[in-house]
C-alpha cells in the first residue's frame, strides 16, 4: 500500500469517527464544511465509543518502528499547507499514533513548519524570517493573518494562522485574537489571547491565554467568579490572562514630521536569547478547552480568564528584550522617510515599521553581537488596499508578532 493510500484511509477513518458523536458534530462540524485554510479541528476529546473504536481499529496495533517510519515519511513529504493536514490526520488516529506524531514533529524553530496551533506560540527560526500577510476587513473590524509571501490568486490555498477583531471600549480598545475567523468568544477553545490599549492609544499590553512556557505559574491577581465556575477552567493552570509584553508609542505633541516611534518590551524573552547559545521560551503544550487532542498530542490544557496573571520574576532570566524602531532616513528626492523593506512593502504608510533589538542597559552588559542588534526582527508594511505584509524572525512567535502589528491599526491622535 502506498503512503498516499495510507494517509487517505486515515483521513477517512478520522471523518468517520467524527460522525459518531453528536457532541463532536456540534463542536467541529462547521470546520468540515469550512474552507481548507482553517486550522484542522482535531483537538477535541473523543468520547468513550470513539476511544473504543480507536484502540480496536486496524491501525492501532502497528509495531512501533513501522508506525514511526510511516509518520516520519508523512512529516517529511508534506512540507506545506494544505497538504500538511495529513500530519494532523496521523495524530488523530489513536493514542499510539499521537505519540509517534509528537516524536516526529519538531518545533517551529527547528523545522520552520506550522503543524499544530502550538506553533503559533513558538519562536521562529534563527536563520530566516517567516513571511506572512494580513488582510483587513473594515466592515467587520477583523484582521486575518495568513502564511505566505502574498495573497494567492483565488485565496483557496492561503493558510489562515490567526484572526483578530477590534472591539472598542469606553477606556480603550481590545483586539481579541482567535484561531478561527468567525469565533472570537473568550470562552471558545479557539481563543489565543488579546491586545489592550489605553485611552490615548499610546500604550498596549499583550495578554496570552497561557503561560509563555510550559511551567505552571500561580495567579497573583483577581480571577472573576464566573470564570472560576466555568467548565473552561483548567485543573492544572489558573484561569487568567498572562501579560507577556507591553508596547509604548512616543508622544508627538509638537506634531513634528516623521514616522511613529515605539518600544516593545518582551517580558519573558531575555536579551541574552540573541546570543549564539541563547534560548527563548518555547512552549510545547497548547492550552485548549477540554484537554483536547494535545492530551492526546501534547497534554495541552486551557487557561483563560479576565483577570491578569503576572508571573514571578524567577521566570525572567536577565534583562528583557526591548524592540525599537529602526531609524529611517529622509529621502530628499521623494520627500519622505524611507526604509529598506527589500521589496516586501510597496505603499507608503504611517503604519510601516521595522523593529530591531535595543542594546542593553549600561549597568547590565551582555554578550550580544553587534550584528544581532542590526537584524530586523519584525517588519510590517502596506502592499495594497487593506493588505499588509508581516515578516518576523527569532525570538518572536507568530502570536507576539501579530499582536505588535495590530497596534498600528488603533487610532493614535497623540502620536501623529
Amino acid at each position: 500500500m502506498s503512503l498516499k493510500s495510507i494517509v487517505r484511509e486515515l483521513k477517512e477513518m478520522k471523518e468517520g469517527m467524527g460522525n459518531i458523536s453528536k457532541r463532536g458534530e456540534g463542536r467541529a462540524g462547521h470546520s468540515r464544511v469550512a474552507s481548507q485554510t482553517q486550522w484542522p479541528n482535531a483537538w477535541h476529546r473523543p468520547n468513550q465509543r470513539q476511544e473504543e473504536i480507536e484502540q480496536t481499529g486496524s491501525w492501532a496495533h502497528l509495531p512501533p518502528e513501522l508506525l514511526f517510519d510511516i509518520v516520519q515519511r508523512v512529516e517529511d513529504s508534506e512540507v506545506a499547507w494544505p497538504e500538511r493536514r495529513n500530519v494532523v490526520a496521523c495524530a488523530a488516529v489513536c493514542r499510539s499514533w499521537r505519540c509517534a506524531t509528537k516524536e516526529a514533529v519538531k518545533t517551529l524553530q527547528q523545522c520552520a513548519r506550522f503543524t499544530f496551533p502550538v506553533s503559533l506560540k513558538q519562536p521562529a527560526p534563527r536563520d530566516h524570517p517567516i513571511q506572512c500577510f494580513v488582510r483587513r476587513d473594515r466592515a467587520t473590524s477583523t484582521f486575518r493573518l495568513y502564511l505566505g509571501l502574498s495573497p494567492s490568486l483565488h485565496g483557496e490555498n492561503d493558510k489562515l494562522l490567526m484572526a483578530a477583531r477590534k472591539v472598542r471600549r469606553a477606556t480603550g480598545t481590545d483586539f481579541v485574537i482567535s484561531l478561527a475567523s468567525d469565533d472570537f468568544s473568550r470562552n471558545s477553545n479557539t481563543y489565543v489571547g488579546k491586545l489592550r490599549s489605553n485611552f490615548l492609544g499610546t500604550k498596549f499590553t499583550i495578554f496570552d491565554s497561557q503561560p509563555p512556557s510550559d511551567a505552571v505559574l500561580p495567579p497573583t491577581s483577581r480571577i472573576t467568579r464566573n470564570r472560576i465556575n466555568s467548565k473552561q477552567v483548567s485543573p492544572r493552570l489558573p484561569a487568567g490572562n498572562y501579560e507577556i509584553a507591553t508596547i509604548a508609542y512616543e508622544l508627538n505633541m509638537l506634531r513634528t514630521r516623521g514616522p511613529r516611534r515605539m518600544h516593545c518590551t518582551m517580558h519573558h524573552i531575555p536579551l541574552s536569547s540573541l546570543q549564539a547559545d541563547g534560548t527563548a521560551p518555547t512552549p510545547t503544550n497548547m492550552v485548549h478547552g477540554e484537554n483536547p487532542l494535545e492530551e492526546q498530542f501534547t497534554s495541552m490544557n486551557l487557561s483563560q480568564g479576565k483577570g491578569t496573571i503576572h508571573p514571578p520574576d524567577a521566570n525572567n532570566t536577565g534583562e528583557p528584550l526591548v524592540l525599537k524602531n529602526k531609524a529611517p532616513r529622509w529621502h530628499e528626492q521623494l520627500q519622505c522617510w524611507c526604509l529598506n523593506f527589500r521589496g516586501r512593502v510597496t505603499v507608503a504608510s504611517v503604519k510601516n515599521f521595522q523593529l530591531v533589538a535595543a542594546p542593553g542597559a549600561a549597568d547590565q552588559p551582555t554578550e550580544v553581537p553587534p550584528a544581532e542588534l542590526e537584524k530586523v526582527i519584525l517588519q510590517f508594511g502596506k502592499i495594497g488596499k487593506d493588505i499588509f505584509t508581516m515578516d518576523y524572525r527569532y525570538p518572536l512567535s507568530a502570536f507576539q508578532a501579530f499582536a505588535i502589528c495590530l497596534t498600528s491599526f488603533d487610532t493614535k491622535p497623540a502620536c501623529e
